[in-house]
């Protein structure tokens, strides 16, 4: 049976005031569309008003303007997107496995486990770790030799941890997450390429997620180091020696370059490519798809490429653009020879 609540319990549980009946049993959230009767759903601006007459809903999470235009229940909120997502934590609790280590698990003898940690199958951990209580390890999970970890993690299944990776507590790993491979440096020689032996660590902050077959490269010295509270998409890479803010949140498919420093509480869209070696300033915002090759120094909102157009206008801007030096330059010269003219005039 899913879990149901009466509003009253569910404002206990959110800081949220109950306007209509306190005692309306909500079962699931849904889109304001498709709610029912037993869900709740919510409207975060005005421009979802509409709504207010046409949802089916038993209940709504709203602000309190928003509030004084519906005839039925609500939760009052400031922040009913917040709302929202603390009651779907509320109705949907995630099952925790029982504590203990699957038969089929190889952990070596000297791993130090808390109480409550549960090791899923196939699980391989090597000597010298430690991992904290009431952290789950799914199955097929390897983590190496000397690895820490906090209390109320959570590896999915396949996740590995390299060598000497150190994760916080309340960290969440996403399948396929690998921490701690080789950063991807390189010396040219005669013969080709000589690798440059990886020899420092991967350390992670508290209550960071990283999502699926997200990769963060060991150090080459020193560490690579993400923040506290940091949310990290699927397919991010992130090479060796990358520093990361707190509470930064990386959008899917960006990669950021060796030893770029990135500030804390920044947002990066998708399919960004951050150079290496720069800074990135606390607080700045960077648009889907830009290519970031200079430090930003300044907070603000920054956004580089072209966007989508017909094939027929691209390829003609496409031209346009090659010649946007040698336009430059003739203008330069026809600015000079006129202010030569109103000289001589």
């Amino acid at each position: 049976m899913p879990a149901c609540f009466t509003l009253s319990e569910l404002a206990a549980s959110t800081g949220t005031v109950v306007q209509g009946n306190p005692e309306k049993q909500i079962m699931a959230v849904a889109s304001i569309e498709e709610a029912t009767e037993s869900d709740i759903s919510f409207i975060r601006d005005r421009k979802y008003a509409h709504y207010l007459d046409s949802s089916s809903a038993g209940a709504l999470i709203l602000t309190a303007e928003l509030a004084e235009q519906c005839a039925g229940s609500c939760l009052i909120s400031t922040n009913p997107y917040l709302t929202y997502a603390q009651i779907v934590t509320v109705l949907n609790p995630v099952p925790k496995p029982a504590a203990g280590v699957s038969p089929s698990a190889v952990v070596a003898d000297d791993v130090m486990l808390g109480e409550g940690v549960h090791i899923g199958a196939n699980v391989v951990i090597a000597g010298g770790c430690s991992i904290g209580d009431n952290t789950i390890i799914s199955a097929g999970c390897v983590i190496g030799a000397g690895c820490q970890m906090g209390v109320d993690g959570l590896l999915h299944p396949n996740v590995t941890l390299a060598g000497d990776t150190c994760v916080g507590d309340n960290v969440i790993l996403h399948s396929g997450v690998v921490l701690g491979a080789d950063g991807f440096g390189f010396v040219p020689q005669s013969s080709g390429w000589y690798k440059i032996p990886q020899v420092g660590r991967v350390v992670i902050g508290d209550d960071v997620e990283i999502g699926a077959n997200t990769t963060i490269d060991r150090a080459a010295l020193g560490d690579t180091r993400i923040g506290h509270g940091v949310k990290l998409d699927n397919l991010i890479h992130i090479a060796h020696n990358v520093q990361i803010g707190d509470h930064t949140v990386i959008a899917a498919c960006t990669g950021i370059a060796g030893s770029a420093k990135i500030g804390s509480r920044c947002q990066i869209s998708g399919m960004c490519s951050i150079a290496g070696h720069l800074t990135v300033a606390d607080g700045t915002t960077i648009t889907a798809t830009s290519f970031v090759i200079n430090s930003i120094t300044e907070p603000g909102v920054y956004s580089s490429g072209t966007t989508i157009d017909d094939h027929s206008s691209w390829r003609r801007n496409a031209v346009r653009f090659r010649q946007l030096d040698q336009l430059s330059r003739r203008v330069n010269a026809l600015e000079k020879q006129l202010a030569k003219q109103l000289d001589e005039s």
